[in-house]
């Protein structure tokens, strides 16, 4: 069992940066995709950006011009870079990991975001 953790949610006001790293328990974290998804009360959870095994990121539309997503193989974390956070971008964070052999989530890591 993979045990994935998240780190660095907090409260911010818009305008603000805020920066999320996800670490894992496992010898093999270079063979998981890794990705981050966000819920906010009431929706669905959604994906906001992922990154291969490989290093090749891709961002949703909504956040695209403000976060950035990598990886660190050697320290095994995924970070998600966040700036010119909006409110809209409120929502518990989650970072999934997954390749053939399981998929693991995190528990989660809460952003608020709020004048």
């Amino acid at each position: 069992q993979v045990q994935v953790e998240e780190s660095g949610g907090g409260f911010m006001q818009p305008g603000g940066s805020l920066t999320l790293s996800c670490t894992a328990s496992t010898n093999t974290f270079s063979f998981y995709h890794a990705a981050w998804y966000r819920q906010a009360p009431g929706k669905q959870r959604e994906l906001v950006a992922s990154v291969t095994r490989s290093g090749s990121p891709s961002l949703e539309d909504a956040v695209k011009d403000r976060f950035t997503i990598s990886r660190n193989n050697s320290n095994n974390m995924v970070t998600l870079q966040m700036s010119d956070l909006k409110p809209e971008d409120t929502a518990t964070y989650y970072c999934k990991l997954w390749w053939s052999m399981g998929t693991y989530w995190g528990q989660g890591t809460q952003v608020t975001v709020s004048s």
